[in-house]
């Protein structure tokens, strides 16, 4: 008998279990709707030129090497992306209290902050501290901070099912019965899965309950310049909190707004009271990622950083990132006018007020099921979609599957 015959069979992440059921799927006119990957007008993935053109620079460098990067990453890409998040003029990075921490994407940098948070915050060790997540929220946040250590994995109130749109009264809420130093993670943008943000003035209520109750933020930020095309617009949630005197977590992905997918980019950016403050985190961080990774790899980080650091490539690559939102957000109105014009039941104006990858459709479970068995159209149970699956030779189709299964299956 074998040491592992006690172990459970797992139940596949259903996001992955989603493209593996599409790619074995024979029919001319299916789509995939599911997976958080941006795809051209051809449904294909996209390297984007400025992407291409620092490769080369990178191949072509013969002063780089492949010797191991410190601990914490690439000096000039931690710094590089901090930057970004919080703007050129920001007085917190002025102030040298200001850090990060390269990781395995935005997943790393969650797991490493959160590694962080139940070791040092809220005392030492306190697995029992509460940690707030939005319902519904993207799949890994649960698992993350639970694989972390935390024992109190709570939702916060924030799709109102009823109007497809925030629920800031619920939210609001929720903040001011959290229990003192508790843990919330925030969407910066483009909240996944539902595609809808506060407004400037939601978020400024948000902050002034969450500074008064001493609620620890923690910031997901997966989608700059991805969602509106714009990085400071995207950015301004995180800037007003730091504006307002927070410390806390950022946790940046690469993956959208270069196409790096697969080269696992992401940077964890804290915030500190001072740089003695910053200085005895990072240590601690030092300290968890040796035993994690021990030392993050560098290719992605280059090109990152190469882009980030030069005036000409930063403005090339803010072009390729408003290519991609601009293509989404054309879809999203292209979507809603023909679902429109089939005169398909419910209000569909939530396509176009959301932002960013992916629509939270309010299609239930059965009209879903419906859609992939019938017509081969294939998203997530929750009904939400990726936007950028949908092109101009698809668009009628889904739009006809979607008026097909609201009017037929209730």
């Amino acid at each position: 008998m074998s040491v592992f015959s006690d172990v459970p069979q797992a139940p596949p992440v259903a996001v992955f279990k989603l493209t593996a059921d599409f790619k074995e799927d024979n029919h001319p006119n299916k789509v995939n709707l599911g997976v958080g990957a941006y795809r051209t007008d051809d449904c294909q993935p996209w390297v984007l030129p400025v992407v291409k053109k620092v490769e080369r620079l990178i191949v072509e460098d013969d002063s780089l090497n492949h010797e191991y990067l410190p601990i914490l990453g690439l000096p000039e890409f931690r710094s590089a992306s901090s930057k970004v998040a919080l703007g050129d003029d920001s007085l917190a990075i002025k102030e040298k209290r200001v850090g990060g921490v390269q990781a395995l994407g935005g997943t790393g940098a969650l797991r490493i902050g959160a590694e962080f948070l139940r070791r040092w915050y809220n005392g030492t060790n306190n697995k029992a501290t509460p940690v707030y997540v939005s319902a519904p929220t993207w799949e890994n946040h649960n698992g993350v901070f639970t694989d972390a250590g935390f024992t109190d994995i709570r939702p916060y109130h924030y799709w109102d099912a009823a109007k497809r749109g925030l629920d800031l009264t619920g939210l609001l809420d929720d903040l001011e019965k959290a229990p003192e130093h508790s843990i919330f993670v925030l969407h910066a943008c483009a909240h996944n899965p539902t595609g809808t943000d506060p407004t400037q003035e939601e978020w400024k209520k948000i902050a002034e309950v969450m500074k008064r109750r001493k609620l620890f933020v923690f910031f997901d930020s997966a989608y700059q310049g991805f969602a509106s095309g714009s990085l400071d617009k995207d950015a301004w949630a995180i800037r007003f909190f730091v504006s307002e005197g927070f410390e806390l977590f950022i946790a940046q992905s690469f993956s959208k707004n270069f196409g790096l997918y697969n080269e696992r980019v992401g940077n964890l950016t804290i915030v500190a009271k001072d740089s003695e403050n910053l200085s005895r985190t990072l240590s601690q961080m030092e300290k968890i990622v040796r035993t994690t990774w021990s030392n993050p790899p560098s290719q992605g980080a280059r090109i990152v950083s190469k882009t980030l650091n030069s005036p000409e490539l930063f403005a090339e690559w803010k072009g390729n990132v408003k290519t991609m939102a601009d293509r989404v957000l054309l879809m999203r109105d292209e979507l809603k006018t023909k679902l429109q014009a089939l005169g398909t039941p419910g209000t569909w104006d939530h396509i176009t007020q959301q932002i960013g990858m992916f629509s939270f459709t309010g299609l239930n479970p059965k009209q879903v099921e419906y859609l992939i068995k019938e017509k081969h159209v294939y998203l997530m149970a929750s009904g939400r979609i990726n936007m950028c699956g949908l092109t101009t030779k698809n668009i009628d189709y889904v739009a006809q599957s979607i008026h097909d299964a609201v009017t037929t299956v209730q």
